[in-house]
Parts: structure tokens; sequence; C-alpha cells
């Protein structure tokens, strides 16, 4: 679960199977109670329609926390932390990190830092695209050496410059209002 969309149509499907829960939070519920195998399955049925799917497998689990902490530290908390990326999933997780970046690799066959450039770049576009901050303010943003830096990164994943990008939206959005 990434979104507050996501959390809602998890809190409806517990709701509609009566299963009482305590929270529901990115990618985890916590359940008052036990449900029986029956409730299990048509919880999974009904969040699958829905394009949500329950994990049973404990390193499917693992992943998915994972991938949550990486989508709320680069998409919803307000600075990164100051911390190395390493250090800061392990504590979040209490886990040590080498377990955590072999289990995610294996899983997903990219990197644990790869995934964090690709959600950092996702987050650059959104930003560039609404012209909130200027390149200079997002490679601060996001803890950049330097602007250089983060153009380049920006390239590597999206064989564009930002500046080329920002152009490009800027010509789509063009082309939609004279329709």
């Amino acid at each position: 679960m990434v979104s507050l969309r996501c959390k809602l149509v998890v809190k409806d499907a517990l709701l509609a199977l009566n299963i009482p829960y305590k929270s529901i939070e990115l990618g985890v519920v916590e359940l008052t109670e036990d449900i029986s195998k029956q409730q299990q399955q048509q919880l999974k049925e009904n969040l699958l329609l829905t394009g949500l799917e329950v994990l049973d497998d404990k390193k499917a689990i693992l992943i998915d926390k994972i991938k949550n902490v990486i989508i709320e530290m680069v998409h919803y908390a307000d600075e990164l932390p100051n911390v190395n990326y390493s250090t800061y999933i392990s504590n979040k997780l209490n886990h040590d990190y080498t377990y955590l970046s072999n289990a995610f690799s294996e899983v997903k066959g990219i990197t644990i830092q790869q995934y964090i450039i690709n959600h950092k770049i996702e987050k650059v576009k959104e930003l560039l695209m609404y012209g909130e901050l200027n390149l200079t303010e997002i490679s601060y943003k996001f803890n950049y050496s330097s602007v250089a830096h983060l153009s380049n990164q920006f390239k590597k994943v999206t064989g564009l410059s930002p500046s080329y990008f920002k152009k490009l939206k800027k010509q789509r959005k063009t082309n939609l209002e004279d329709i």
C-alpha cells in the first residue's frame, strides 16, 4: 500500500467482511484478533479485485516493508534522513542491512540503492512538472552533492536531461490546451 487510497480500499474490505482491525499503515494491517482461513481467503480475493494482494511469504513481506520505508522516505517525508540510507532502513526495520540488501536484490533483481534512485528520480520528475522547485533546490532537497550529479543521475534513469524533460512536459501541456 503506497497511498491513502490503498488504505481506504483495505479498510473497506475489512469492514465489508466484519474483520476488526487496530491500524492500517503502509503495507501492514494490524488485526485485533485472529481471523479464520475462510475470512483470509475472502479478504485476499476482495483485495485482488482492486489490484492489491495479501502477502503470506515472510521474505515477500520483508521486501514490501523495505519498499514502503523507501517510498515513505522519498515521497512523503519533508526531508531525507541525514544518515546513510542503509543505516536508516536498517534502523527502521531492525535488521542487518546486508541481510536486507541481499534479500531485496534476490527478489527484485535490483539493489536497494537503485530502487531508491528510481524513486528519487520519480519525485524529481514530479517536482519539475509542477514547477514547485528549481533544479538547485531539488538537488539540495534530495541530498545530491551538486546539480550536475542530479542531472547525470536523472539522464541515466530517464534518458533525458532535466531541462529537456521539463521542456517536453511544457510542450505536451501546450498541445493539450490546444485541443
